[in-house]
């Protein structure tokens, strides 16, 4: 792939863009790439696969248009817990009145209704929480058994079929890949994406499982949305390739003033650990019928880029809104606004962590020194894996990552990550072509002129995955 010039992005932050019925054409999606979309999120909620296929089609086409690469992001459903059908249509539950959830496959009334998750009932104690319909509804078990739970009304409100459950106080014996899911995941990885998303992950050993069923063909990225999840944070971090903070599903499960806060960890623990973090949903919301953002969403966006994360994700904004295009240059400005305030590189810088104690975190570490000192026009990696590109993103230097592998996979990938413009390259067999190399690439993409300064990372010897340990300063 011949890497355009002209595509280069004059920001470190990235924008994720949800495709769907209003970005749905090739033309559509070149104009969300070219408003500033880097990657494109394809969610199996919705669609058919013959849809996503096309979808993704039209995406490798737009990439061999533009000359940059894409990445892609398909986002798996995940269990989808919901109560049965209702005799007389929708129920009125009231506060303080009892109603029962059962195993009995028979239509419901204003005093029960089936349930349809046995593992529901097997993990359920009395003084839980039973969310019904996002949270508008809340119930506390009473009294339970393995096929009944006998609640009462705490937050009352309509409650129609089909609705969904969430159950926040427990963790659920639930695999979090249906077998709906484990299609998916075939098909999108026989597509050929880069990441896969995962849902309603509650432990770390959920991980597992989409560990080995990938087997290595994408990365996979932990969508944060329940509480136990959040309590082993830190474990899940370490068993993901990335984390999305779906504040969405965590605003249903936990009360709303906790999720700014949960936010705030969560990009922390991906930036010390050198993994990359978006964060998702209703940022641009009232986009979505409206031109214009709200200044409370405005601020919510920079937010993210003032803590760091290295992607902030439009849903349905881009995927069904009326203004996708404009959108993505709204969320385009914002981060360009506030990288350019002299106040975000210190916020970055003081919530920088020291690394581990290995070569390539010592090789970063020192790259960051050498860049705060000197006028570097650009950072240059060589990566197979994208590990040398990644940890040069932790470390959030004042200069643009310029990341070369001869892997399209990899450049693809590097896509979601803080900081950097990868480029598909051959690769280099010594130190000499390495240098040649790095300084042909800065000039052809635009990041920097004769007499300019840059700093080449790279691991020996060549190709060896993730053995980052020369650090070289040369000329332009």
């Amino acid at each position: 792939m011949t890497a355009s010039r002209a595509q280069r992005r004059h920001r470190y932050a990235k924008i994720v863009a949800t495709l769907g019925p209003s970005s749905s054409t090739k033309e559509s999606i070149r104009a969300l790439f070219m408003a500033g979309v880097d990657v494109f999120r394809l969610n199996f909620s919705h669609g058919t696969h013959d849809q996503h296929r096309e979808r993704l089609a039209q995406i490798r086409d737009v990439e061999k248009e533009v000359g940059r690469p894409i990445g892609v992001l398909a986002d798996m459903q995940g269990p989808k817990l919901r109560v049965g059908t209702f005799s007389q249509g929708p129920v009125m539950l009231k506060p303080g009145s009892a109603f029962r959830f059962d195993l009995v496959d028979k239509a419901g009334d204003a005093t029960r209704v089936c349930l349809p998750h046995p593992e529901i009932f097997a993990a359920l104690e009395p003084d839980a929480s039973l969310l019904l319909d996002d949270g508008k509804i809340r119930l506390r078990v009473t009294r339970c058994g393995s096929d009944f739970a006998e609640t009462e009304v705490i937050v009352g409100g309509p409650l129609s079929e089909r609705k969904g459950v969430n159950v926040p106080d427990v963790v659920l014996p639930l695999s979090a890949l249906t077998a709906k899911d484990r299609r998916d995941l075939a098909f999108a990885l026989d597509l050929g994406v880069e990441w896969i998303a995962l849902s309603f992950v509650q432990r770390p050993d959920d991980l597992d499982e989409a560990r080995k069923l990938v087997g290595g063909r994408a990365g996979i990225l932990t969508k944060l949305e329940k509480p136990s999840a959040v309590e082993a944070l830190d474990d899940i971090v370490a068993k993901s390739d990335a984390v999305m903070v779906a504040r969405g599903d965590l605003g249903v499960e936990l009360p709303a003033e906790k999720v700014p806060g949960i936010q705030r960890r969560a990009v922390r623990a991906c930036r010390r650990a050198g993994k990359p973090v978006i964060v998702a949903t209703q940022m641009l919301e009232s986009m979505i019928n409206a031109p214009v953002p709200t200044r409370a969403e405005a601020s919510d966006v920079a937010t993210a880029i003032y803590h760091g994360a290295d992607a902030v994700m439009l849903s349905a904004e881009s995927a069904s809104g009326k203004y996708p295009v404009e959108a993505v240059r709204i969320m385009d400005r914002i981060i360009a606004e506030v990288e350019a305030d002299p106040y975000h590189r210190q916020v970055l810088e003081s919530l920088q962590t020291a690394g581990q104690p290995n070569y390539a975190d010592a090789i970063c570490a020192a790259m960051g020194a050498i860049v705060a000192m000197l006028p570097v026009a650009a950072i240059v990696t060589y990566t197979t894996s994208g590990s040398t590109s990644l940890r040069a993103a932790r470390e959030r230097p004042p200069a643009p990552i310029l990341s070369m592998t001869p892997s399209l996979a990899t450049a693809r990938r590097l896509a979601l990550v803080w900081g950097v413009h990868s480029v598909q390259t051959s690769d280099v067999a010594d130190v000499a072509e390495m240098v040649d190399g790095a300084l042909a690439c800065a000039r052809d993409q635009g990041f920097g002129t004769a007499g300019d300064t840059i700093v080449i990372s790279a691991g020996m010897p060549f190709g060896t995955p993730g053995a980052t340990n020369l650090l070289r300063i040369a000329k332009v």
